[in-house]
């Protein structure tokens, strides 16, 4: 996967911003607030070439279940994907 150009992260004291440049898919100018589980799928998500490294990469960062990380990762890449902030760069995903 590859970071789309169409937006911009930023970080606040609190927060983890995705910020769009120009148009976004999501709808104007909003603004996406990650959590802590989503900044790191989106800081790592580049690193690896497959859905399951990924899922090994959470898994080695948080306490967590197999299931709950696959779902909720893949609803999320989902909805990264669907907004144009990721996009597929090998058939691997």
């Amino acid at each position: 996967m590859k970071h789309s150009k169409r937006y911009i992260k930023r970080v606040t004291a609190q927060e983890v911003l995705l910020i769009p440049v120009g148009t976004s898919a999501v709808g104007g100018d909003d603004m996406l607030t990650l959590s802590e589980v989503g900044a790191f799928i989106y800081d790592h998500i580049e690193e690896v070439n497959s859905f399951d490294a990924l899922v090994d990469k959470i898994l080695e960062e948080y306490d967590a279940d197999r299931k709950t990380v696959v779902d909720n990762a893949s609803a999320f890449i989902d909805q990264l994907l669907q907004f144009g902030i990721i996009t597929k760069d090998t058939a691997e995903w």
